[in-house]
């Protein structure tokens, strides 16, 4: 019973660190980055989709990233879906592609950056201790209701806690990585 729990626990702890690293990728930085349109809807005849549905994303340049749409009617809603986004960048188009030139992050807007990245880990890492709060509290009740040993309770919580501490870790070491991209000049 305890050895599912466990399971089920570094399961949800892994996605929760996968999550925190999607969550990473959308900050922008200096570079171009496909998955900085992942969140951009496209409003395609009434439908939202996503942008990557409606075309090829390449980055050809580090500061450049290219749509190629698959339909050249497109073109026109792709970039208003890109202004009305919070990314901040102006599309251009030459009728073929839409472009997107990424301007290089003044050092007040890096620190601003970085801002919303330790809040952003600071959301995952309280992710990961609420998932060992969840979990320690069902331990405690099946203790309470005599489905498992106090032993078992104890020596699970501290292989819960060993867990916690080696995704909070991950999640750490994913926020520096991205800290040294922001502060990259």
């Amino acid at each position: 019973m305890t050895a599912e729990i466990l399971k089920d626990v570094e399961h949800r702890m892994k996605r929760a660190v996968e999550v925190a690293q999607e969550d990473f990728q959308t900050l922008r930085t200096g570079r171009g980055n496909p998955a900085l349109l992942d969140h951009i809807m496209v409003n395609y005849h009434g439908t939202p989709m996503p942008i990557n549905q409606l075309g090829a994303i390449s980055v050809p340049e580090p500061r450049q990233i290219v749509i190629a749409p698959w339909d050249k009617q497109t073109i026109a809603m792709i970039e208003k879906a890109i202004m009305a986004s919070d990314l901040g960048i102006t599309p251009t188009s030459d009728g073929n592609v839409v472009r997107l030139n990424i301007p290089y992050l003044t050092e007040e807007r890096r620190r601003e950056m970085i801002k919303q990245l330790h809040k952003k880990a600071e959301d995952h890492r309280v992710a990961i201790r609420n998932i060992r709060r969840d979990v320690n509290d069902k331990l405690k009740h099946q203790e309470k209701a005599s489905e498992i040993s106090e032993d078992d309770s104890r020596r699970t919580q501290d292989q819960v806690q060993k867990l916690t501490d080696k995704y909070i870790e991950e999640i750490d070491r994913l926020q520096k990585h991205k800290e040294a991209e922001l502060l990259e000049v």
